[in-house]
C-alpha cells in the first residue's frame, strides 16, 4: 500500500513539472509566434517586477544570540557532613531565605550541648575565683589597717598583698576562661545552624527557581560542595557579539527585538544595559548584554535567538526590494525592466542601507520597476513576459493549448 501511494506522488510530481514546463514553452512561443531568438536571450523568461519606491528606510542590525539568566549562584554546604534532607527539586520555585536541604546534625548537637556544659564550668570557676578575690580584698584591706596602727607587721602586709594579687590574676584567667568557652558555644551553634542550607541573595526579586540538582539525599558532602543551582528569570539577558563596524553604533540603553524559533511569531523587546569596553583579539567581536523583561518565563537560558538593533533612519531614499539585488561579473545591481520593448538591462548599483525586504539604492537615480523574480535567468536585453499579463481567461480557466 505504501509503495502504490510513492508512485502515485512520483507521477503527481511529474505531472505537476510536466504542466509548469508547458506553461513556460506556451508563454514563450506567446511571446515570440516566428519562433526566432527573441532578443539577446533567445527565450523570454518569466519575471515579476517591482516599483523603485521613494520612501523612508530603517537601518536595521542582525545579530544572533544565546540567552542566559540574570543571576545564576549554587547553594552548598558551609561545613562538610551527610545530606539527611533535600526539601526542593528541579524547576521548583524558592523564595528569599528559604530551606533547602538538611545535613545530619547529631554530632553538631552533641558539639552545642558539651560547648555549653564547659561555659557552666567556666561560669561556676569565675564565681569562685570572685569570691576568692573578695575574700583576698578584705584580708589586705585589714592588713593595711593593722599596718597603719603599727599593730600589722610589713611581711603580714606583704603576705596580704600578695594573696590579693593572686586572686587577682586568678579571676583574670577565669573570666577568660568564660570568653573562650562562650565563643566555643556561638561556633559550636552556628556549625549546628550550618546544618540548615539556605537560599539567600541581596537585590533582585524575592521568587527565584531551581535550575539544577547535583546531588541526592544520603551523599557525603565536603564544604562548599555544590547542591543545586538558584536562577533568576524574572529578567533575562540575551548575549550577543558585534564586529568592530557596529560597534560603535550600538548605545547603552538602546532597544532591542527578539525572536526565536522555539516561540514563532512572539518578539520581545528587550534593553541593551551593558557593552563591553574592549574586542577580542582573536574574534575582533565585543559582547553586548541586553536585558528582556520575562514574567512568564517563556524564555530560558541557553535558547538561541535572533536579535533586530534599529540604527539610523533615512528619510526620501530610493528603495528597491532586497530580492531584487543580484550580481553579474562581481558587480551588484538590479534589473530594470523596460515594460515598452519587453526587456530587461542591468544596471550596476551602489547599496546604501539594507535589510531583510528592502534594500537603499545611493547611485545611480534610479525610476520605473525592476525585476524581483526570475532575475537570476536574466542577461543584460533578455527579453522578459509578466504572467500577469497573460492571464488567465474571464471565466478563471486556465487556457487550453491549440491543437496542431
Amino acid at each position: 500500500m505504501k509503495k502504490a501511494i510513492g508512485i502515485l506522488l512520483v507521477i503527481s510530481l511529474a505531472g505537476l513539472l510536466g504542466w509548469q514546463i508547458y506553461q513556460r514553452v506556451l508563454a514563450a512561443k506567446t511571446a515570440n509566434p516566428g519562433g526566432g531568438p527573441p532578443g539577446r536571450g533567445g527565450v523570454a523568461v518569466a519575471v515579476e517586477i517591482a516599483e523603485v519606491k521613494q520612501q523612508p528606510i530603517q537601518d536595521v542590525g542582525d545579530f544572533t544570540g544565546s540567552l542566559s539568566p540574570k543571576s545564576q549562584f549554587m547553594v552548598a554546604p558551609k561545613v562538610a557532613g551527610q545530606l539527611d534532607q533535600l526539601l526542593v527539586n528541579v524547576g521548583d520555585r524558592v523564595k528569599r531565605d528559604q530551606l533547602i536541604a538538611k545535613l545530619d546534625d547529631e554530632v553538631a548537637q552533641q558539639e552545642v550541648a558539651k560547648a555549653q556544659a564547659d561555659l557552666d564550668m567556666a561560669k561556676a570557676s569565675l564565681a569562685q575565683s570572685q569570691s576568692a578575690l573578695d575574700v583576698a580584698k578584705r584580708e589586705l584591706d585589714r592588713a593595711q589597717a593593722l599596718f597603719q596602727k603599727e599593730i600589722q607587721s610589713q611581711s603580714g602586709l606583704d603576705t596580704a598583698k600578695a594573696k590579693y594579687d593572686a586572686a587577682m590574676a586568678q579571676t583574670k584567667v577565669a573570666q577568660a576562661t568564660l570568653n573562650n568557652r562562650q565563643s566555643s558555644l556561638e561556633t559550636a551553634r552556628s556549625r549546628l545552624a550550618y546544618c540548615e542550607i539556605r537560599a539567600d541573595w541581596e537585590g533582585g526579586s524575592d521568587l527565584r527557581v531551581v535550575g539544577e540538582r547535583f546531588v541526592d539525599a544520603g551523599s557525603i558532602l565536603q564544604a562548599n560542595a555544590p547542591i543545586v543551582s538558584i536562577l533568576e528569570l524574572n529578567t533575562i539577558v540575551c548575549v550577543i557579539q558585534v564586529i568592530e563596524r557596529d560597534y560603535f553604533r550600538i548605545k547603552q540603553g538602546q532597544t532591542a527585538t527578539i525572536d526565536t524559533d522555539a516561540l514563532p511569531g512572539k518578539t520581545f523587546t528587550g534593553q541593551i544595559v551593558r557593552i563591553a569596553p574592549l574586542l577580542k583579539e582573536n574574534s575582533r567581536q565585543a559582547r553586548v548584554e541586553i536585558e528582556i523583561p520575562n514574567p512568564e518565563s517563556l524564555l530560558k537560558p541557553g535558547m538561541f535567538v535572533r536579535v533586530q538593533l534599529a540604527f539610523e533612519k533615512i528619510e526620501n531614499a530610493t528603495v528597491v526590494p532586497a530580492a531584487a539585488l543580484v550580481k553579474r561579473n562581481d558587480q551588484q545591481g538590479v534589473f530594470l525592466a523596460d515594460l515598452q520593448n519587453m526587456r530587461a538591462s542591468f544596471v550596476p548599483v551602489k547599496v546604501g542601507v539594507s535589510n531583510n525586504t528592502q534594500a537603499q539604492i545611493i547611485e545611480p537615480q534610479l525610476s520605473g520597476s525592476v525585476v524581483t523574480l526570475g532575475q537570476y535567468l536574466l542577461e543584460d536585453g533578455t527579453t522578459i513576459l509578466l504572467p500577469q499579463k497573460q492571464g488567465a481567461s474571464p471565466s478563471g480557466e486556465r487556457p487550453q493549448p491549440k491543437k496542431d
